[in-house]
């Protein structure tokens, strides 16, 4: 109180509050501070007031380190003005094989929930450092187990498995280095080859995933062409004797073709040169052809209309006019009609008295010449001949 004396009564106020505050927020537990429990499965050379650290920065202190048990429970704190994400694991660092240790914090925080005020970190959240006498034992197991007391305890022989296999291998492998240095450098190239062409490697892996991908999609339709497939070849496993028998008679087949084709070759030039005249001549007749195809029908129907089944004939009418037309200009066809028992005297009569075919007697009732038709033999190109 004596430094307080002299100064303003106002002043000496504030100075003994603000005195108290920094008093109150030091003492006060957890102020500015977070504390955490950790449980580790042993804290060699980790004692209170080792540091807790952030990517190596000093953030807090150890607190207490008790054991437990089979474990050992280390409680730390470290400022709050670090934020450390709430999934955060603790592990113990060994900066040098002798020398204290102290505890990481990881990872580092980059967002989210931010870990919570005496949380606890169990066995599965912690990890220790490998002890240098864990390696010795490690070391020492495996000397052991490789030892005459192991793997290479003598035998009948006298000799270990591990000595003949040792022996084995020299031998097998004597004097092989220039091949071993030829098959790393190759080893060498491939990998630097699949370096260089990473892209094309992993556009060809997507090209097959998408692949995989579209026949997973449609694994169904794959499915049953999978199933027609197997049905169709299990079809011609079942039909093979049939289907040799097929191929077999028509190879023969082919042969006795090829025979008559041999020994018909005029024959068969001469029937495809007339079907090809025939041809033509349809072609040239088609009109004629396709007026004969529509009136053939009514022409059939009349036929059959004009048939009498009860008498056995033809009911057609008698064109009076027009057999006087006939006998006037041609009186043998008449007659003949008339009268068929007298046709061949007739013909005879009318051929004595020079009446042709056409009609022998002129509208005004004289003799006329006779007109005689010509005749097609090769029947308008059907058949072979001279018109």
């Amino acid at each position: 109180m004596r430094l307080l004396r002299g100064v303003n009564p106002a002043i000496a106020a504030i100075l003994v509050v603000v005195l108290l505050a920094g008093a109150v927020l030091l003492l006060l537990p957890g102020s500015g501070q977070r504390h955490v429990v950790a449980e580790f499965p042993r804290a060699i050379s980790l004692y209170k007031g080792s540091d807790v650290k952030i990517l190596g920065v000093a953030v807090g202190k150890v607190d207490e380190v008790d054991p437990a048990g089979t474990k050992v429970v280390v409680k730390f704190h470290y400022d709050s003005k670090y934020k450390v994400p709430a999934d955060a694991k603790a592990a113990v660092i060994s900066p040098s094989i002798v020398g204290d240790r102290f505890i990481q914090l990881t990872p580092v925080y980059t967002g989210g929930k931010v870990l919570a005020e005496d949380a606890h970190l169990g066995l599965d959240r912690t990890a220790t450092p490998l002890e240098l006498d864990q390696i010795f034992g490690s070391i020492t197991d495996l000397t052991t187990a490789l030892g005459p007391e192991g793997a290479n305890k003598p035998d009948a022989s006298g000799t270990g498995a591990l000595t003949r296999l040792l022996d084995s291998t020299a031998r097998n492998f004597g004097g092989q280095g220039v091949q071993f240095n030829q098959t790393l450098h190759n080893l060498s190239e491939l990998t630097k080859t699949l370096a260089d062409n990473k892209d094309e490697l992993f556009g060809t892996v997507s090209e097959v995933e998408k692949f995989t991908n579209t026949l997973a999609t449609n694994d169904d339709t794959v499915r049953k062409f999978n199933d027609s497939l197997a049905s169709g070849a299990k079809l011609l496993a079942d039909e093979r004797q049939d289907l040799a028998a097929v191929l077999q008679n028509l190879s023969v087949a082919l042969t006795q073709v090829k025979s008559f084709v041999a020994d018909n070759r005029s024959l068969l030039s001469s029937n495809i040169k007339e079907l090809n005249e025939v041809s033509k001549v349809l072609v040239k007749n088609r009109s004629a052809l396709d007026e004969t195809l529509k009136d053939a029908p009514v022409a059939l129907n009349n036929l059959f209309l004009a048939y009498d089944e009860k008498t056995g004939t033809l009911d057609t009418r008698a064109n009076i006019g027009e057999s006087v037309t006939k006998l006037t200009s041609s009186p043998s066809v008449v007659l003949c009609a008339l009268v068929p028992d007298a046709c061949g005297p007739l013909s005879s009569v009318v051929k004595l008295l020079g009446l042709q075919r056409a009609g022998a007697l002129a509208p005004d009732g004289s003799l006329r010449s006779s007109v005689v038709e010509p005749v097609d033999p090769t029947l308008g190109g059907l058949v072979g001949g001279d018109r």
